[in-house]
């Protein structure tokens, strides 16, 4: 089973009020799928929409995930393998931040066998404007909801 998953996130401030959009899709069927947190970063809406994703996934697939995100690639298929031979320390000595998302991730990665796919935020690419679309409207429905 192969699975497509799109994914981004925002925020309103760095830290501030954040939200992520995903799209899973399974051949012609697709799930949309967002959230927000009232007090978060940009790279924890980026990794949440990952998992988001990955969580919904109710067996072992081969899956996609498109992101705008250079940090999420770059720390699944770059970084991490470092942290865990460090103790979860990176290379510059200090702990990890969002270790806990991180090691979400890592597990979904045991469970999914996954291809990690970069692409240009805001240049055109359509599912990665319509999930930065869902971030933004998530952002906003918490915010009118707080």
């Amino acid at each position: 089973m192969r699975v497509e998953i799109f994914c981004d996130g925002a925020c309103s401030g760095n830290p501030g009020v954040g939200g992520y959009g995903t799209i899973l899709r399974y051949g012609d069927n697709e799930k949309e799928l967002s959230g927000a947190d009232g007090d978060t970063t940009n790279n924890r809406m980026e990794l949440s929409g990952a998992l988001a994703g990955l969580e919904a996934l109710k067996r072992p697939c081969e899956v996609v995930i498109t992101t705008d995100s250079q940090y999420l690639v770059k720390g699944m298929t770059e970084w991490v393998s470092g942290w865990l031979k460090r103790g979860w320390v990176n290379s510059k000595k200090e702990p990890v931040v969002n270790r806990d998302l991180w090691e979400r991730l890592l597990q979904q990665s045991r469970v999914h066998r996954i291809n990690w796919q970069w692409v240009r935020g805001h240049n055109g690419h359509p599912e990665n404007e319509r999930c930065d679309a869902l971030a933004r409207a998530a952002i906003e429905s918490y915010r009118r909801s707080n």
